[in-house]
């Protein structure tokens, strides 16, 4: 209840930004801000250090609890999380870091100086070094990089009575334990005993009599794609995770899996906007220019590439004024067609729903609905056209640059990630920077082509 009631208060707070700005502002006032600060959850306090200007934020976070750092570093988006990490000092970086567990210091580690992480390391315990050494040797986009090392396990020799005695004793059961992983001597995974059995079944009975043998398990260097895929999938809250020799070292939850497919899915919107990496809002100039530039020069570029398109019938244009009225119609159309295919595509990469033998197949689908579409919206644009300048061949000339256009728009939106996703390259970066730059100047020449050959 008490966390109900702290979100809520967040609510409170981002729909008045300038109440929080007065509290920040006044200096008689911190006190009440830091009692605010202190009945938050800590996603919560990130979200806000998120929503606050580099100024503001940095005020907030000298006010939240030294203890409260590490929590909230992890929680922070990568970007606000390397401002906060610049305002502090080793003391402090050591401190925060001391609070978090391998696996979570693992996410961290790579923004934190080399020698406050030295300096962390060697605080550690030799069971939590080892740990944060293998949280670290796994690539980005594993499971082995989601997994955390906290679970229970139980021998399958023992009977429930045995493992519901060893339960008791626990001070408490790790977050998201809906399953106890059975295992023999040797540590190798041999079933999983979901709670729900345990409670009621007969304690007299053994643990390897009533666990699951072919329960759903993972293996460190599986993708952390194809995990999420089966946490939706089977409706997961907890699987076992082991390595080569099907020996036990840790677990995937589903709270890891859902802060996997929500960093994923903003990757995803941000490369298709053609933003290299997570920005923060208030991030200086000169860094978000950094962030940016690159694709905005492409995009110069296919915008010059469309201009010159549009230069060559310039006496077309000149001669027949519809022309530079209908052209953007056609362009226009033609990009949205194509960035619905091209979100289509790459929305199923994403999940592995096309397979390298059904692109041709997927290509004829989408060209038979660019015709569709074309015969659809091409003749209605082409009544139109004639209705508003009185001349049949016009209304041929938008009805026909409107299905080839789409046609274009379906083979490039088919061609990009395909391609892109061919070269190892990810399909959804500035996707639709280059969609929109081939049906933009695509669009132009066909359009003004076709004008010129049957209207000039």
């Amino acid at each position: 209840m008490a966390e109900t009631l702290a979100r809520l208060e967040v609510d409170d707070l981002q729909r008045s930004l300038s109440e929080l700005r007065e509290l920040i502002g006044d200096a008689s006032r911190s006190a009440e801000l830091r009692a605010k600060l202190d009945a938050l959850h800590a996603a919560d306090i990130a979200y806000l250090l998120e929503a606050l200007p580099l100024e503001e934020r940095l005020a907030v976070w000298n006010l939240v609890k030294a203890d409260r750092d590490g929590e909230i570093l992890l929680e922070v988006s990568e970007a606000v999380r390397e401002s906060l990490i610049e305002a502090m000092d080793s003391a402090e970086l050591v401190a925060a870091a001391e609070t978090l567990e391998a696996d979570e210091l693992a996410d961290i580690a790579a923004d934190l100086p080399p020698a406050v992480m030295e300096d962390v390391v060697q605080s550690l315990s030799a069971e939590e070094r080892e740990r944060l050494r293998a949280a670290l040797s796994y690539p980005e986009g594993s499971v082995g990089s989601l997994m955390d090392f906290e679970h229970v396990s139980v021998r399958d020799d023992v009977t429930l009575e045995a493992a519901t005695r060893f339960l008791r004793r626990l001070d408490g059961l790790p977050d998201h334990t809906d399953q106890l992983f059975v295992v023999d001597r040797a540590q190798r995974l041999r079933g999983t005993l979901p709670l729900a059995r345990l409670i009621v079944a007969d304690l007299h009975l053994g643990v390897g009599s009533v666990m699951l043998r072919d329960a759903m398990k993972f293996y460190a260097e599986d993708s952390a794609e194809d995990a999420a895929n089966a946490f939706e999938r089977y409706d997961l809250v907890s699987a076992p995770v082991i390595d080569a020799t099907d020996t036990l070292i840790g677990r995937l939850t589903v709270d890891a899996v859902v802060d996997y497919i929500r960093q994923r899915s903003a990757e995803s919107r941000l490369a298709d906007a053609g933003l290299r990496e997570e920005e923060d809002v208030f991030a200086p100039v000169l860094d978000s220019f950094k962030n940016r530039w690159a694709w905005l020069a492409i995009n110069l570029v296919t915008a010059f590439i469309a201009s010159r398109v549009i230069g060559l019938f310039e006496g077309s244009i000149e001669r027949l004024v519809a022309l530079a009225a209908l052209m953007p119609i056609v362009a226009g159309v033609g990009g949205n067609s194509g960035n619905q295919t091209i979100t289509m595509i790459v929305r199923a990469l994403a999940l592995g729903q096309i397979h390298r033998g059904y692109w041709a197949q997927l290509l004829r689908k989408e060209i038979g609905l660019a015709l569709l579409n074309g015969v659809v919206w091409g003749c209605l644009l082409g009544v139109v056209a004639y209705l508003f300048y009185g001349n049949v061949a016009l209304g041929g000339v938008m009805a026909l640059a409107m299905v080839l256009t789409l046609i274009l728009a379906a083979l490039m939106g088919v061609a990009i990630p395909w391609l892109r996703s061919r070269f190892g390259r990810d399909p959804a970066v500035g996707s639709s920077v280059l969609i929109t730059a081939c049906t933009d100047s695509g669009g132009f020449f066909i359009f003004l082509g076709l004008a010129t050959l049957f209207l000039v």
